[in-house]
C-alpha cells in the first residue's frame, strides 16, 4: 500500500482529490472569490516575475489533475484495497 492511499484511507476515508472536488462543487463561489483575491494580492504586492509563473503553473496543474479527464461524481469513493 503506498503512502498516499494509506493516509487517505485513514484520514477522510476516500481520496482527498475527491473530497476537494466535492467542496469545489458545493462552494464554487467561495473558491472563485478566493482565487481572485489571491491573484489580486499577488499582483498588488509585486511578487517576483518567476514566482508568478511558478504559482500559475502549480494552480493549473492542480486544477487539471482534479477537474479534467474524469466526470464529476458527487460523493465518489476511492478503492482502499486497490
Amino acid at each position: 500500500m503506498d503512502l498516499y492511499r494509506m493516509l487517505w484511507s485513514r484520514l477522510g476515508g476516500r481520496p482527498w482529490t475527491y473530497i476537494l472536488r466535492d467542496l469545489w462543487h458545493r462552494y464554487e463561489w467561495m473558491w472563485i472569490a478566493g482565487l481572485m483575491l489571491g491573484g489580486y494580492f499577488i499582483g498588488k504586492n509585486g511578487f517576483d516575475y518567476l514566482l508568478g509563473w511558478l504559482f500559475s503553473f502549480t494552480i493549473g496543474y492542480v486544477a487539471g489533475h482534479l477537474f479534467w479527464g474524469k466526470d464529476y461524481v458527487p460523493g465518489q469513493q476511492g478503492d482502499a484495497d486497490a
